[in-house]
């Protein structure tokens, strides 16, 4: 193609992958006028021309509207301005289809009504404060009377659902359920129960308790995932990083009760981590033959529903309890 040729509609339409009748339609619409009219009136287009309807047929697949192509092509904005609004709305779109697909399987899964999708397509259309005001009410309706130790409550409902700005349908489909059992009397009064049968006890008093918590959630945090790097490195249950890093755990977990970490309670923890999987299987069997509400139907369905929406969510695999079990029985000597 030399740039002094002159070819009909006919190809230029070809070269630019357009149909003949498109190439006309932008003629007439004035966004890519002809080169010139030969001595029969016939349309002629030179290379420019040609590369503008191809830079056309592009926009146009891409959705950009003929209002958005005119002031390109006019020179009223740049093709870089042009691509980064168009990519905007199209943003817009997908987090909107997002949206619309996880209600559309949540309804699907739950056999959803006319109201169930009607609550769905309010959950997923939330500000944050919205959101916000919908855990507020949660835990101030839950956590009324509860019996448990000062500054407990706080650190439940600390545990709250971050909808990220731009959310996975996973993330979205979490909410929708999320937002529904919260605003639910039956779940409200379940996990009411639970809490106050599990932490008004001795035991659950304890674990309630500030030292607990503070270890759990704040100073223990890095310890544990301190452990858990090691573990995922792959190293040996006897290697100094493995040893190093279980070593810090139990001196931070021996000092909420503030004992010294001795060979003896080395072995204890060890032997607490070694039967956690069999006691985790024991209570899902209590759990399963309970009238009474469990954790996994109530304030734990909460926290994993909370730990998807947040990007939180531990694989099963990042729980090696009988590895940290191994390394609490290694003494910093063998090792």
């Amino acid at each position: 193609m030399h740039d002094e040729e002159l070819y009909p509609i006919g190809d230029a339409a070809r070269r630019s992958g357009l149909s003949v009748s498109a190439v006309r339609f932008y003629s007439d619409e004035g966004l890519i006028a002809p080169t010139r009219l030969n001595e029969a009136g016939h349309r002629l287009y030179d290379i420019d021309a040609i590369a503008r309807l191809e830079l056309v047929r592009t926009l146009r697949e891409l959705d950009t509207d003929l209002a958005g192509i005119r002031r390109l092509l006019e020179g009223g904005t740049t093709l870089h301005a042009l691509l980064s609004t168009h990519l905007e709305i199209v943003e817009r779109q997908e987090r909107t289809l997002r949206a619309r697909r996880a209600v559309l399987r949540a309804l699907i899964g739950q056999g959803g009504t006319i109201a169930q999708a009607d609550l769905m397509h309010r959950l997923v259309s939330m500000t944050d404060e919205e959101r916000e005001r919908v855990i507020d009410d949660f835990w101030n309706d839950v956590c009324e009377g509860l019996d448990v130790p000062e500054g407990f409550v706080d650190r439940l409902r600390a545990m709250r659902p971050v909808l990220p700005e731009d959310p996975t349908a996973e993330q979205l489909e979490a909410w929708i359920e999320l937002g529904d059992l919260v605003q639910d009397r039956a779940f409200r009064d379940a996990v009411r129960t639970y809490l106050h049968e599990t932490y008004s006890a001795d035991l659950g008093r304890t674990v309630a308790g500030a030292p607990f918590q503070e270890f759990m959630y704040e100073s223990g945090v890095p310890l544990v995932e301190e452990v858990l790097a090691a573990y995922r490195a792959g190293e040996p249950p006897r290697s100094p990083r493995a040893q190093e890093a279980v070593t810090r755990f139990m001196e931070g977990a021996a000092g909420v009760t503030g004992d010294p970490l001795t060979p003896e309670l080395r072995d204890r923890m060890a032997d607490g981590f070694q039967r956690i999987p069999d006691l985790l299987r024991e209570i899902a069997d209590e759990d399963a033959a309970s009238e009474d509400p469990v954790y996994d139907e109530t304030h734990g369905r909460y926290v994993a529903l909370v730990e998807v929406i947040n990007g939180t969510a531990y694989e099963e695999d990042d729980l090696p309890y009988l590895w940290i079990a191994e390394a609490m029985r290694t003494s910093p000597a063998d090792a």
